[in-house]
């Protein structure tokens, strides 16, 4: 005869291998038994020397370690271990190379996410190893409605426990559900289990949903079972059972608390060696965050300092422009025995001004690239700072500055307006330009490439690129969020700083905020970038004659 697990009185049992490997689902309104239904299995599993994994919600299976060896991790101090999603490979080694029970206590997280991180890492790894080892093991959930709802979507969370609850059985892995609303639970986790233990249920559409499964007849009489006691139904049994289970012999941590004194069992100690392993992966883990402290610090000091440079560049650069006009101005005005010595010094002045102009430019482009450097290892690792650092640059064009020296000054300003009146009748006759059919054609046109790269200097060449190939990819509009999955980047508030020299320059339009905000290419302005592109060609071109 197969193995089997006594559960309940009148030698009531379950069938060893069919627990551990298959799926099943408990339940029954609070104070019915359900939850020392699955202590008492897990108590027989144990004591039989099989290990399992529980996700416990309530912090209610701590009272399994007064006589069993367990390990059990969480986030409070009751713990033995604080675990957090890195831990998760470790203890599904420990689970099930080592065979170590492990009681995975989510009670004590503050932030839900961070426990469905858990949860499903450690989940993933189950079945991954699972895979290779096809080792008979029982992953237990409390609460499995937060996980697999009826209504609404699944999480990564609820989409790895289907897949084990699907898939799990051929490797050895056996998922056991427990709620006290049954209607909460995705119908096909409920039809699909091949052993269901149903405890007292009350509410109307609870007890429908019973009545579904078990039949009609048994939608009343489920409202009528007492304490510990349930309807046993089993794909290998030929019929319903009305079970008694027994009480579970280990300490009930989940009982509602009384007015006698409360005592906290002594609990059994989990080994040096496997609490030594774990911490040292959470001292890895701290190590890591520390590293990228350290580089947020140290990005954040380089960009202070390109923003000096960047103010101490422009400085330079009004500098340079003023000299430069003062010297032409002196130059074109002086008479053949007028001094030359002044004009000589602003020569001298204003190429000293370019040579450190020059300098500081070169010192920028150094610190950008060590930033951009710095940028791509922070986007590589999981972090929640936002490194939303952009490095606001323009390249300025030629700016006429008057200068109140004489009547030599009134001819330049002359010449300088003659070459304005010349820019807007060359802007007059410019060819009318028509709007692309495609966005391919749209890209490849040579002034929307001359646009591209101006955007690529002024913003980061890896995020202009990443929304460009993003919209031609989609054919459309394109979020930010998706740009982000494309280059498998986790903060998506870095594809900034590709949008905005693109919507600067009019490539681009967007529309909303955040994540879902849209990007599409602008065909319908391609004229205004040809004009713009035009018209910076014919201003240098004529600032360099003037």
């Amino acid at each position: 005869m197969d193995e089997q697990l006594p559960v309940g009185e009148n030698d009531f049992s379950l069938p060893t291998v069919e627990v551990l490997t298959g799926r099943a689902f408990i339940t029954g309104k609070s104070g019915s038994g359900k939850s020392n239904t699955a202590s008492v299995v897990i108590e027989e599993l144990l004591e039989a020397g099989y290990p399992t994994l529980i996700v416990d919600t309530d912090g209610e299976y701590y009272g399994l370690k007064e006589q069993y060896e367990l390990l059990h991790v969480g986030a409070d101090e009751q713990c033995d271990l604080r675990v957090g999603p890195e831990h998760a490979e470790k203890l599904a080694m420990l689970a099930l190379e080592d065979n170590v029970p492990i009681i995975l206590d989510v009670s004590g997280f503050l932030d839900a996410d961070d426990a469905n991180d858990l949860i499903r890492e450690t989940a993933r790894h189950l079945f991954a190893k699972e895979k290779r080892l096809k080792k008979p093991f029982l992953l237990v959930v409390e609460e499995i409605h937060e996980y697999i709802p009826e209504s609404g979507g699944l999480d990564e969370t609820g989409q790895m426990l289907v897949k084990i609850a699907k898939r799990g059985r051929k490797h050895g892995l056996g998922l056991v559900g427990i709620s006290q609303r049954p209607a909460d639970v995705k119908k096909d986790f409920i039809t699909q289990a091949n052993w269901l233990v149903w405890h007292r249920l009350t509410w109307d559409n609870d007890t429908k949903v019973a009545g579904r499964v078990l039949g009609n007849d048994y939608r009343d009489a489920i409202a009528e079972l007492d304490d510990g006691e349930a309807f046993v139904q089993t794909d290998w049994g030929e019929r319903i059972e009305r079970v008694q289970f027994r009480r579970k012999r280990t300490f009930d941590a989940g009982a509602t608390p009384g007015l006698e004194d409360f005592d906290r069992p002594e609990l059994k100690s989990i080994s040096d060696d496997l609490v030594a392993d774990l911490e040292e992966i959470s001292e890895q883990e701290q190590r890591r965050q520390d590293r990228i402290a350290d580089l947020e610090r140290e990005l954040a000091d380089r960009e202070e300092r390109i923003d000096d440079l960047e103010q101490e560049l422009e400085n330079a650069r009004d500098l340079r422009d003023l000299a430069g006009q003062m010297a032409d101005a002196l130059q074109n005005g002086q008479s053949d025995d007028g001094p030359g010595e002044n004009v000589e010094q602003l020569v001298a002045e204003k190429n000293r001004l370019e040579r450190d102009l020059a300098e500081r430019e070169d010192r920028i482009a150094g610190l950008e690239s060590e930033v951009e450097s710095l940028r791509e290892e922070l986007a590589d690792r999981p972090t929640d700072a936002d490194l939303e650092t952009a490095r606001e640059a323009t390249e300025r064009l030629a700016e006429a500055v008057g200068v109140t020296t004489g009547d030599e000054s009134g001819k330049w300003r002359r010449k300088y307006e003659a070459a304005q009146e010349r820019i807007a009748d060359l802007e007059t006759n410019q060819p009318t330009v028509d709007a692309p059919d495609d966005y391919e054609s749209f890209v490849d046109d040579e002034y929307v490439q001359v646009a591209i790269e101006e955007a690529k200097d002024e913003g980061s060449p890896r995020y202009v690129r990443a929304v460009i190939a993003g919209v031609l990819r989609r054919g459309g509009p394109v979020t930010r969020e998706d740009i982000a999955r494309d280059i498998d980047i986790q903060s998506d508030s870095n594809i900034e700083k590709g949008i905005r020299p693109l919507a600067e320059r009019g490539i681009v339009t967007t529309d909303g905020t955040g994540p879902g905000k849209q990007i599409d290419f602008h065909l319908e302005n391609v004229r205004e970038i040809h004009e713009q592109q035009a018209r910076k060609e014919r201003t240098e071109e004529l600032m360099d004659q003037f």
